[in-house]
């Protein structure tokens, strides 16, 4: 059986759910090869390997919470800089092409949580933002940025009141949302798979939302993120493989 989420520093408003949305591939995308990194927040701290992007992250009780703290945008006073809102965000340097991310996740008040991939070094998108996936109690999203809300000329079109519909037809199939139904307090794995161009979210093992888009198939993703918009979002056991297509 197979079953029938722009977003610039911060996280949007989640859209009308789309009526034509990609059917979801019932099996997996890709094949499990090697482990490339588990985590499973034991330490009183994060591991080392993990690095700060925005505040604010803490180990608590063996699982990692990450709570929104830029949470409303401040201007610049008083000789100190300007504040630009922003989700709470933990890094990790592990470079992959395809791989297989499951990781838990649990709401205790936040609106949303994500998995991101980045390539600091790739130019062509704003802060080299590739692809993402997110995840609310009412939907699960998926965003090609890298030739979607991140492209350069797109990311500043969007500035632009007046261009809202020319950007909006260029974002068309970069983006989708999958309705779910989700609680607050309750730990589910969150699966992403991203093989060649496409990438696919499972929820406790269910298809929960698929998209194929060019952005996706960027050969150098050099960085896995955890994203948290609101307080607070909980993960724990974290695990990333690479990946290769699997059979069909």
């Amino acid at each position: 059986m197979k079953l029938p989420l722009l977003l610039t520093s911060v996280f949007l408003a989640v859209p009308a759910f789309a009526a034509d949305l990609p059917t979801i591939p019932d099996k997996p995308l890709g094949e499990k090869k090697e482990l490339l990194f588990s985590d499973d927040f034991e330490g009183a701290e994060p591991a080392k390997v993990w690095h700060k992007v925005v505040p604010t992250f803490a180990v608590e009780k063996g699982v990692l919470k990450g709570t929104q703290t830029r949470d409303k945008n401040v201007p610049a006073a008083d000789g100190k800089p300007a504040v630009t809102a922003h989700a709470a965000v933990h890094g990790l340097e592990i470079p992959t092409k395809d791989s297989v991310v499951e990781v838990k996740i649990r709401f205790d008040g936040a609106t949303v949580i994500d998995v991101e991939f980045d390539d600091r070094k790739y130019t062509g998108a704003h802060y080299g933002h590739i692809c993402r996936a997110q995840v609310r109690l009412n939907g699960v999203t998926i965003i090609d940025e890298r030739d979607g809300t991140m492209r350069n000329d797109i990311y500043e079109m969007n500035k632009d009141a007046s261009k809202k519909a020319e950007v909006a037809k260029l974002l068309t199939g970069r983006r989708v949302t999958y309705p779910a139904k989700l609680e607050a307090g309750k730990w589910y794995t969150m699966g992403v798979e991203t093989v060649g161009d496409e990438m696919r979210v499972t929820l406790d093992g269910k298809p929960a939302a698929y998209l194929k888009s060019s952005g996706i198939g960027h050969a150098t993703k050099s960085k896995i993120e955890l994203g948290v918009g609101g307080k607070d979002g909980s993960f724990d056991d974290i695990k990333v493989w690479n990946a290769e297509p699997a059979k069909k």
